[in-house]
């Protein structure tokens, strides 16, 4: 333990000490410093659950199902790499993904027929996600700004066989004046600090890593927010979800935003039958949050779950001037 906690920034280290109770500190540093099993969830646009992991049972790999998802299993005999030389993988019938990623798509839970937009979509994980869980009818805009993310944005949708989703290159914070209150749902899945991935054998996952970095990334998320609201119809969802444990892009990105379209967007609970959930952080530092925000979730970092944040906005009222509406 001494020495996978050596290997992290100090700085984090005793942020995470003020964060996080003393036994739990000690589960997240051994999370942080461990390997967890490949993951996957049934692509059902082009296979059944059963006949597939059937299928893959007979090649020899085993599984557990997450109670939770019931498209999603654990790998538990074989190696991701075998995995992906089979042809249900390079057939696109199965997505490899961390369970806690797909968390924020069913939250949002969208619907056949909806108007959604991913704020933040490459490498496309969730955009596939929902167009699964929409059954392909509807519209997905797949928005990102890197056009290196953006080819493998598009080369997974083609390979998952997402049809209603349709790519977008631009600067989310303002993405709204192109779709003014458009979309029945957001996801606002942002660009974070990864707190919630570091991996101690693993320097990159955290050499990058600063408050500093925290913070900058603080400010671009409450703009890619704000811009999600204003894109939103009123009486529709928005969920904002970072893999980071960092209170300044989670907690108090939502109290900023709450406060900012106060009157406009309420937080509703965030909750999934089966899975555990931490509640939010209402102290941080000299900063008190609301109590609304007791209906966000944290996850710390397990054996089987890579560390998120979570929380969801319902829109009650139009948010953006009367020239946009027109």
């Amino acid at each position: 333990m001494q020495i996978a906690v050596s290997l992290l920034p100090e700085e984090f280290l005793t942020r995470l000490h003020k964060l996080v109770s003393p036994d739990m500190y000690d589960s997240v540093i051994l999370a942080l410093s461990g390997t967890r099993p490949t993951t996957l969830r049934i692509n059902t646009l082009k296979a059944n659950p059963n006949d597939l992991i059937s299928a893959l049972q007979a090649a020899g790999f085993a599984f557990t199902p997450v109670s939770w998802y019931r498209d999603a299993f654990i790998l538990t005999n074989g190696t991701q790499r075998a995995l992906s030389e089979t042809p249900q993988y390079k057939n696109g019938e199965l997505y490899v993904q961390s369970l806690s990623s797909m968390l924020p798509p069913l939250i949002l839970d969208p619907k056949p027929g909806d108007r959604v937009l991913d704020i933040a979509a490459a490498p496309g994980s969730k955009t596939t996600q929902m167009a699964t869980m929409m059954k392909n009818r509807g519209e997905i805009v797949a928005n990102d700004t890197s056009q290196t993310r953006i080819y493998r944005l598009k080369a997974n949708m083609v390979l998952q066989g997402a049809t209603i989703a349709h790519v977008s290159r631009d600067d989310g914070r303002s993405i709204w004046k192109r779709f003014p209150e458009y979309f029945d749902k957001t996801l606002v899945d942002v660009p974070c600090s990864m707190e919630g991935r570091f991996y101690t054998q693993d320097p990159k996952t955290y050499r990058d890593w600063s408050v500093k970095k925290v913070k900058d990334l603080s400010h671009l998320q409450r703009w890619l927010l704000r811009s999600a609201i204003s894109a939103t119809k009123p009486g529709g969802t928005i969920v904002y979800s970072t893999c980071t444990m960092s209170p300044e892009e989670n907690e108090e990105v939502i109290q900023w935003v709450l406060e900012k379209e106060r009157g406009n967007i309420v937080a509703e609970p965030v909750t999934l039958s089966g899975l555990h959930t931490d509640p939010a952080v209402l102290e941080w530092g000299t900063k008190k949050y609301d109590n609304t925000l007791n209906t966000s979730s944290r996850i710390y970092p397990t054996d089987l779950m890579e560390g998120f944040y979570i929380a969801k906005l319902k829109k009650l009222r139009s948010s953006v001037p009367e020239t946009f509406r027109e």
